[in-house]
């Protein structure tokens, strides 16, 4: 977790005074530096909340909070006994967790000299457009600071991440540790469910950005109605002060409709209208030529160091936020120049192959609506026959494992089915679900069902010939496998370069 290295203190009883919160025990000379929901975390002077879990309450572990340094402990009704038996001041709240954000603010000073911030949330593209976003404001001269799924920075400072959006109190953490080293923009990836569950709380983004929605996470919501209506909350004045919308998917019509905060919207597909439009302009196995056209004439030609068209629209609507947060087009296309954008995306299409042999890309993408994209992308400066690699998460979203197979196999010539994260599930009885869906496809490819993944890239790899392109989806930028709970060390990256070494390319 990373925090401030020079935490102003401030008073319990400004803390309370100020969200007239119910209290116990005394909190005279008590002062708050941090807070966090895990006592691994703790540090002195921590505020320790202990939310209801799913099996047992939070505020059981009070004890071990304070022992471990902790000032004061917020917890709920039903736990305010066991956090009393801590020996700390206890605040108590109706939901810590809707609480969070706010209190979190207000210990960490996050509203005190805050940094350009821009929020981006939908199903694909979130990740790549907030690192192009960063890339972006370098460029710029800027000192930016970033929060996606691959990795947390700040300036020159990488962490990995462990959730696509971290916990309110590690975000407010996060973005006081960046005010330490003068960062003045910060990109955040936004997924729906930091918005359900109150993790983007306490902040309010300058500008924010809607990439599409397709089928995903309804493990997490109802239906697609439900997981809609959780990204909606984006555009409403306490979240965000102005948006940009792709039209490129369905919804986002819709979210033009529902926003309750000015809105401009961009496409890059040639039917739609909209205020901006991305038109690919050239198409190399290093980068993808674009130009940006928008209102009044306004006008960028640039490119974007991945391939495909669908990462033109992302880096399209990047620079459109920023032109929503007040600075010039003019002056991007200068910082751009004839380089376009200097970005590095961790598994997003990762060619991972050296110049001879198969090219290999490797990539974090997980749903029907990336694979299409990314296999096309692919296909495109592939000579010979695509050949893709894929398994599905264990305990997530199963409804979509029939149609991302389908797709899959639909867009290339040879389709190896392997493991992911099992998790609890039986990846035997994965694998099963993918080749049922693969079968669905109307032109179905060669197929092989291999486990371990580290066996499949092999035989994938093995199947190769020069020409040929192979497309590893899943695991992207990750370190691990989860089985059965266990984080396994693990990279894609690395397992696909050796099985090339191996196989004497």
């Amino acid at each position: 977790m990373l925090r401030p290295e020079h935490p102003e203190p401030r008073p319990l009883d400004a803390l309370v005074e100020s969200f007239g919160l119910e209290h116990h025990g005394s909190l005279e000379g008590v002062a708050l530096t941090g807070v966090t929901l895990s006592t691994a975390d703790v540090r002195a002077g921590d505020l320790f909340v202990g939310l209801r879990g799913a099996h047992r309450h939070g505020a059981e572990f009070a004890v071990d909070a304070a022992a471990a340094g902790a000032a004061a402990v917020l917890t709920d009704a039903s736990g305010l006994d066991l956090a009393a038996a801590s020996g700390l001041p206890v605040l108590v709240v109706p939901d810590p967790r809707a609480a969070l954000g706010e209190i979190s603010a207000w210990v960490y000073r996050t509203n005190d000299r805050p940094a350009l911030m821009l929020g981006v949330t939908g199903t694909n593209g979130k990740t790549s457009t907030a690192y192009l976003l960063e890339g972006i404001l370098r460029q710029l001269g800027r000192v930016t600071g970033l929060s996606s799924t691959a990795e947390r920075h700040i300036g020159d400072l990488t962490v990995v991440s462990r959730l696509t959006t971290p916990e309110a109190s590690e975000m407010h953490a996060l973005l006081a540790r960046m005010r330490e080293a003068d960062v003045d923009a910060v990109a955040v990836e936004v997924s729906a469910q930091a918005l359900s569950r109150h993790r983007v709380d306490g902040l309010l983004f300058d500008v924010v950005g809607f990439t599409n929605l397709t089928h995903d996470h309804l493990d997490d919501y109802a239906d697609m109605e439900e997981y809609f209506q959780a990204k909606l909350p984006l555009f409403f004045p306490d979240r965000g002060r102005r948006g940009v919308v792709s039209l490129d998917s369905a919804y986002g019509e819709r979210v033009v409709d529902a926003a309750r905060i000015p809105v401009v919207t961009i496409t890059s597909r040639p039917e739609v209208e909209a205020d901006w439009r991305v038109t690919v302009t050239d198409e190399h196995l290093a980068h993808t030529g674009f130009r940006l056209e928008g209102p009044e004439g306004r006008a960028l030609e640039t490119r974007v160091p991945l391939i495909g068209g669908h990462m033109a629209a992302n880096a399209g609507l990047g620079i459109v936020m920023l032109v929503e947060a007040g600075i010039a087009l003019d002056d991007i296309a200068e910082a751009l120049g004839e380089r376009g954008i200097d970005a590095y995306l961790p598994g997003r299409t990762e060619r991972v192959s050296g110049d001879r042999g198969p090219s290999v890309y490797v990539d974090f993408g997980h749903s029907a609506d990336a694979f299409e994209n990314t296999l096309a992308a692919v296909r495109r400066f592939t000579t010979g026959r695509t050949i893709m690699v894929f398994g599905a998460d264990g305990d997530r979203d199963a409804t979509k494992r029939h149609e991302m197979a389908r797709v899959a196999a639909e867009g290339c010539d040879v389709l190896v089915i392997t493991d992911h994260h099992p998790r609890f599930e039986d990846p035997a009885s994965i694998r099963a679900t993918l080749l049922e869906g693969a079968a669905l496809a109307r032109n179905t490819p060669e197929i092989h069902e291999v486990s371990p993944p580290e066996q499949a890239i092999r035989v994938a790899v093995n199947l190769a010939r020069e020409g040929d392109s192979i497309l590893w989806a899943g695991p992207g930028h990750q370190d691990y496998r989860d089985i059965r709970g266990v984080r396994t060390e693990y990279s894609a990256r690395d397992e696909a370069r050796a099985a090339l070494r191996e196989a004497g390319w």
